[in-house]
Formats: C-alpha cells, sequence, structure tokens
C-alpha cells in the first residue's frame, strides 16, 4: 500500500480509537484530539490552555497529586492508571490513563493516552461476580461432604447398631422358641394320656382343642426356629436318606386330618418307589403348605395332595379352592411376614409358612411354583431332585 493511501497525521490524531491529550508539566492543555472531545462532551477548542486537573472529579485530582504526577516526573512514565473524568454534563467517566513524559529543547510536555473502561469495568464485574459465586459453591461444597462424611459415619453407626439389634432379637426368639418346645411337648403328652381314660363328650373335644392347638403352636415354633436360622446365615439343616414317598406323604396326611379335623384333606399318588430327601423337613413343607390352604381355602371342597416321581425327581402339589391369590401378590408371596389374604383365621401362623417351604425346598436344590386362579384355585408344586440318583447316573 503507499503512502498516498494513507490518512495524513492530523487525521490520525484527531480520529484514533483513543483520547489523546498533550499538556506541560503543570497539566495545561496544548492539544486534544476529536474522540476525547466526544467522550467528555466538549470541542477539543474548548480544552485548550485547561488545566487537565480540573476534568478530574475531586478524588481523580488527589490521586493525580500524590500518584501519578509524581511518578512522571521520578520514571518518565505511567500505564494503565485508573481516573474518573467529569463529562460536560456532570457524571463520571472513568478512563485507563498511559502517560509519557518527552523532554525538548522548548520544555517538557506529557503525552497521554486515554481509554474508555466500559466492557473492561463489566468483565471486571462479570469476573467478580463468578469468583464470588465460585467461593461461594466452594463454601457450599465443603459444608456439604462435611455433612456428608457426617451422615456417612451416622449412618454406619446406625446400620451396625440395627445389625446388633437384628442379631439379638432372632437370638432370642430362637433361643425362647426352643425352650418352649419342651413344655409344648409335655402339653400334648400329657393330653394324648388323659384322652385313653374315660371322658365325657364334652372333656374329649376339651383335650382335641388342646392337642390341635399344641400342634399348631409346635408348627410355628419350628418356623421361627428355622427363621432365625436362616437370618443369622446358618441356613436350613437337611438330612436326606433314602424314603418311600407315597408311605411317607400318607403318614403325613394321616397326621394333618388328625390336627385338622373340620377340613378333608385327600392323597393322590401316581407314583411307588423311592426318594433321597428329608422326610422330616418334606411334612414339614405339606404341613405348612396343608395349613395355608386350611386358613386361605374353601373347605367345603377337600385339599388334594398329589405326588408322582417324575425322571427321578419327587414332585408334590397341594391344591385347594377358594379365593385365588392377588396376582400382584405373588412375586412376594414366600417372602417372610407375607400373607396372602387379611382374612381373620384360627389356624393362621406367624407368617412363615411359605418362607420356610421356600427354603427347605432350596436346600434340597429344588423349586416351588404356585399357579392360583378363580376357576381352578390354587396349587404350590414341589419338585424335589433326587441328587442320589443323579451321582449314580454319573
Amino acid at each position: 500500500m503507499s503512502k498516498a493511501a494513507l490518512p495524513d497525521a492530523d487525521a490520525l490524531f484527531e480520529q484514533a480509537p483513543c483520547g489523546l491529550v498533550i499538556t506541560t508539566e503543570e497539566g495545561t492543555i496544548l492539544r486534544s484530539n476529536q474522540t476525547f472531545g466526544n467522550w467528555l462532551g466538549h470541542a477539543p477548542t474548548q480544552l485548550l490552555a485547561r488545566r487537565f486537573q480540573d476534568l478530574l472529579t475531586v478524588g481523580g485530582r488527589i490521586f493525580h497529586q500524590t500518584h501519578w504526577a509524581p511518578l512522571m516526573k521520578m520514571q518518565g512514565s505511567v500505564a494503565e492508571v485508573k481516573l474518573d473524568l467529569l463529562h460536560s454534563q456532570g457524571h463520571v467517566i472513568t478512563m485507563l490513563l498511559n502517560g509519557v513524559r518527552r523532554e525538548r529543547p522548548e520544555g517538557v510536555y506529557y503525552e497521554l493516552a486515554l481509554f474508555g473502561t466500559i466492557e473492561r469495568d463489566r468483565y471486571e464485574r462479570e469476573l467478580l461476580a463468578a469468583r464470588r459465586r465460585a467461593e461461594e459453591l466452594l463454601t457450599q461444597t465443603t459444608a456439604a461432604e462435611a455433612a456428608l462424611k457426617q451422615a456417612k459415619v451416622e449412618l454406619a453407626a446406625a446400620y451396625k447398631d440395627a445389625q446388633r439389634r437384628a442379631a439379638f432379637a432372632e437370638q432370642m426368639v430362637a433361643v425362647a422358641s426352643h425352650d418352649l418346645k419342651n413344655p409344648l411337648t409335655a402339653i400334648r403328652m400329657a393330653a394324648q394320656l388323659l384322652e385313653r381314660g374315660e371322658r365325657s363328650d364334652k372333656e374329649r373335644r376339651l383335650l382335641g382343642s388342646i392337642n390341635s392347638s399344641s400342634e399348631r403352636a409346635q408348627r410355628m415354633i419350628a418356623d421361627l426356629l428355622d427363621f432365625a436360622s436362616v437370618r443369622i446365615g446358618q441356613g436350613i439343616v437337611i438330612r436326606q436318606r433314602s424314603v418311600d414317598l407315597l408311605k411317607t406323604v400318607d403318614q403325613c396326611v394321616s397326621e394333618l386330618r388328625v390336627a385338622f379335623p373340620h377340613a378333608l384333606i385327600r392323597h393322590l399318588s401316581r407314583c411307588s418307589g423311592s426318594v433321597e430327601l428329608d422326610p422330616d423337613r418334606l411334612q414339614q413343607m405339606i404341613g405348612n403348605l396343608v395349613a395355608n390352604s386350611v386358613a386361605y381355602g374353601d373347605l367345603h371342597h377337600p385339599i388334594t395332595l398329589t405326588t408322582e416321581l417324575v425322571n427321578g425327581a419327587a414332585h408334590v402339589a397341594v391344591h385347594n379352592h377358594g379365593t385365588c391369590i392377588p396376582e400382584s401378590l405373588i412375586p412376594k408371596l414366600f417372602e417372610p411376614m407375607t400373607r396372602a389374604s387379611d382374612r381373620d383365621d384360627p389356624v393362621r401362623s406367624v407368617g412363615l409358612g411359605l418362607f420356610i417351604v421356600r427354603e427347605i425346598t432350596e436346600a434340597h436344590g429344588g423349586t416351588i411354583t404356585v399357579a392360583s386362579n378363580a376357576a381352578c384355585g390354587t396349587t404350590f408344586t414341589l419338585r424335589l431332585p433326587d441328587n442320589q440318583a443323579e451321582d449314580r447316573s454319573r
């Protein structure tokens, strides 16, 4: 680009993107550009022969006298000095001053360049606000972390205390249940001995009630002991041996008919043969399922047990008619303290029967399923594999 294409020096001075001022050492303005005059609301000719200090606020004049004027004399320049100047209409305009002291033959001059700070001030305010906000957030985060740490400590202590209380409660249940077995056994034996003598019908009914109540209490105690054993991590203990499935279930049904004389309990067998399982646990499972059927089923219809052997596995189904189990309840039906109905019944247990049945089934390596609908009633099916038969086939 040729020099002819550039604006002349005067034009560059007058239209510079900053205010330009030349003063004497005492501050008298010798020349100022159009930009500076426009910012302060003055024509450049109005500023000639005025002192630069007179354009400053009171605070700006004090700062001029005590700081930047002495610096100009001592070091010959100042940079980014913030000043407040007065507009012709009286409001304050903040500018940044850069100045150089020039010594010439004809005297000493100050060459000043002034820059507007509106955008800079806005940025600084935003930066300061962001910093304050960051400090507040840091304080809040630190407080939240401290509170979370304290909450974790308290939660851990509460959890440990709850575990200790639960373990103590379960141990107490186990101890109490175990200690109740002996007096209940004595009650049953005494009632059975009394039944052998000559008794009136009323006495026999009372003795029968004592027997059925003690049997129910024994089932409840057995469930509580097993529940406590599971909860403290010992699990259900099973002792498997070879048993005749038909005879074992027939014996169980005979005892249940005595325990539930008002219910019609029948056994349909589709098999004959032996299987490896715990016969006492099998009777406990069947007893719990029949008690459940008596509690929730329609006793105008029989409770039916069906047994069969399928590929060496024992299948035992217990069916009853009556109101079906709500579908929403089935997924949690085998959890402790879950009941299939809110109906009151004197034969109901503490709500552990189905849980114990599931635990015993799983201890055998088997499964339990339930199907329930209004048309067909409710059926619980146990599938207990013959583990010894599986071992022999390998």
